[in-house]
């Protein structure tokens, strides 16, 4: 597997053939970006590979169409690179609804499609449980979904990305004995100021909770980066990271902006 991390939650994976991009950001910075109930974002790092490098790919998955740091204008408009995207059923609705792409297929938790390819291992995909902020929030924040991939008949997953969640419940029992060959794990601790210490997404000490439940062969944290609402930020993130204990410390390997690593 190949992994080139872009930015915030958008990276591109490469795994026996299929090319697959996930939320899709690939705006410039600079801008700031309403969100619900009056809160807003700025946008401070642009994308490491720009979308026309990207190329054609087969699969996006779009853990939710509705907040700009997961898929903002460009990555909206940039959808067509793909042969097929997978996101919530209420995304899938208004994606299809504006035209935005002509094969998009909505999930809910527990759901799971199978997708072909000429000449590609046919792909298991299941959607995964996410709660994008405090119990009770989901009417402001919308519905959230991850995804795990996994070979027909194959006993763990090859990738979870896990989407924008906090750590809850329905998570963890998700996760535990999982056993992913990678997990893209979203952290960044999103908070606003209008919502004090309310967290949107985990935090570095959330994911050393989740890697040791689900016992990945290699975590790739992402969603860490390149926004102002993300109140732990890579540096930060990666000292928690680096004092976990040492089962969780050694799945952990940063993947830098921009540069494609392999995974075995």
């Amino acid at each position: 597997m190949r992994i080139t991390r872009i930015g915030g939650p958008t990276a591109l994976v490469e795994w026996e053939g299929w090319r697959i991009l996930t939320d899709p950001t690939f705006d410039p910075p600079g801008r700031t970006y309403s969100f619900a109930a009056g809160t807003s974002s700025r946008k401070t790092t642009g994308p490491a590979v720009a979308l026309a490098d990207i190329g054609e790919v087969d699969l996006v998955l779009l853990s939710h169409h509705h907040h700009a740091d997961n898929l903002d204008d460009a990555g909206r408009a940039g959808l067509g690179v793909a042969r097929t995207v997978l996101t919530t059923s209420a995304g899938a609705k208004s994606l299809s609804a504006s035209g935005a792409h002509r094969d998009v297929r909505g999930l809910g938790a527990g759901d799971t499609i199978t997708l072909t390819a000429e000449g590609k291992p046919d792909l298991v995909i299941t959607a995964t449980p996410c709660r994008h902020g405090a119990r009770f929030t989901r009417p402001i924040v919308g519905p959230v979904i991850g995804f795990t991939l996994s070979r027909v008949g194959g006993a763990h997953p090859v990738l979870w990305m896990t989407g924008d969640t906090v750590m809850y419940g329905a998570l963890r029992r998700v996760a535990a004995g999982m056993h992913p060959d990678v997990a893209l794990v979203h952290i960044g601790a999103v908070k606003f100021p209008l919502t004090g210490p309310l967290a949107y997404t985990m935090d570095a000490d959330d994911a050393v909770e989740l890697i040791g439940l689900a016992e990945p062969d290699t975590a790739v944290p992402v969603h860490v980066e390149g926004w102002s609402h993300f109140s732990q930020q890579e540096e930060a993130a990666a000292r928690v990271l680096d004092a976990a204990p040492g089962p969780v410390r050694e799945r952990v390997r940063w993947a830098p902006l921009g540069e494609p690593i392999d995974l075995p």
